[in-house]
């Protein structure tokens, strides 16, 4: 259900959030995201995470009318006559100008998770990545992929940050996240648990990625583009494997590397 209300004032309270869209981080302390665009908005009103509000051009209710009607709680839609108020309140031009407000859900435990699947896991870690986009199209890897969840370090840009959630395509909605205060604890977890840590590194000569073995349970630990996996993260796993690349090739996108990890560890799953 929703309760439709027209925008006459760009102050309103419940608008808070498009007025501080720059302040992502904030949104992120206070348990709340923001996603942005059609088919991200049209995902998390299909998902199982609480709506708060909708944000649309008036000519676009009748399009989400039905998703709206069919969610439990009472979101609260803002419409406006002409996308330029929308663009007046966010601060920026809007492509297609649907903007939506939801709460981060409740993270899940770790031991749950691995304890939900009982066949091959396959768990994802980044440590280091600053770039919100980035690591939007990690998780959109891991989802594809089949990861029971997706690990980020302190270091790391919120997966629940505008642009991240934008560049994940919505898959966020789906994929288990836990926001760790210590990744090598929870990697150390794992460790227990009998899952080996692996992680992806452009210059090792521990292992190439043919010759790693992903057939047991598993965490693919990814660093930044420009530092890698830290020292202590590198630490706490099992084995460095590099993609074998000629000599000229310095490194991957962290996006493009996790693709091919992940393809790696799923084609030898299916092989075992």
């Amino acid at each position: 259900m929703f309760h439709l209300q027209r925008i006459a004032s760009l102050d309103l309270p419940e608008l808070a959030p498009y007025r501080t869209l720059k302040l992502a981080h904030e949104h992120r302390e206070r348990g709340f995201f923001v996603a942005e665009g059609d088919k991200v908005v049209h995902r998390l009103l299909a998902s199982g995470l609480e709506v708060v509000s909708v944000l649309l051009p008036e000519h676009r209710l009748a399009e989400y009318e039905p998703a709206l009607l069919a969610r439990r709680e009472n979101v609260l839609v803002f419409s406006a006559t002409e996308k330029r108020i929308l663009e007046d309140l966010v601060g920026f031009e809007l492509f297609q100008g649907v903007l939506a407000v939801a709460k981060v859900p409740i993270e899940p435990k770790l031991t749950a998770l691995f304890e939900k699947t009982k066949s091959w896991r396959l768990f994802v870690a980044a440590d280091g990545l600053t770039n919100a986009e980035n690591v939007g199209v990690l998780a959109r890897n891991c989802l594809a992929f089949g990861a029971q969840a997706l690990i980020v370090s302190e270091t790391t840009a919120s997966p629940y940050l505008r642009r991240a959630v934008r560049n994940s395509m919505g898959t966020i909605f789906q994929l288990p996240i836990i926001e760790s205060k210590k990744i090598a604890s929870h990697l150390a977890e794992l460790k227990r648990l009998g899952v080996r840590c692996i992680a992806a590194h452009a210059h090792t000569d521990q292992s190439l990625l043919d010759e790693a073995d992903f057939r047991r349970d598993c965490c693919v630990v990814f660093g930044s583009e420009g530092s890698g996996v830290s020292p202590a993260v590198l630490a706490a796993c099992d084995e460095a494997v590099a993609i074998p690349m000629p000599p000229e090739v310095d490194s991957l996108n962290v996006a493009s590397a996790a693709a091919v990890f992940l393809y790696e560890a799923n084609r030898q799953r299916k092989l075992k």
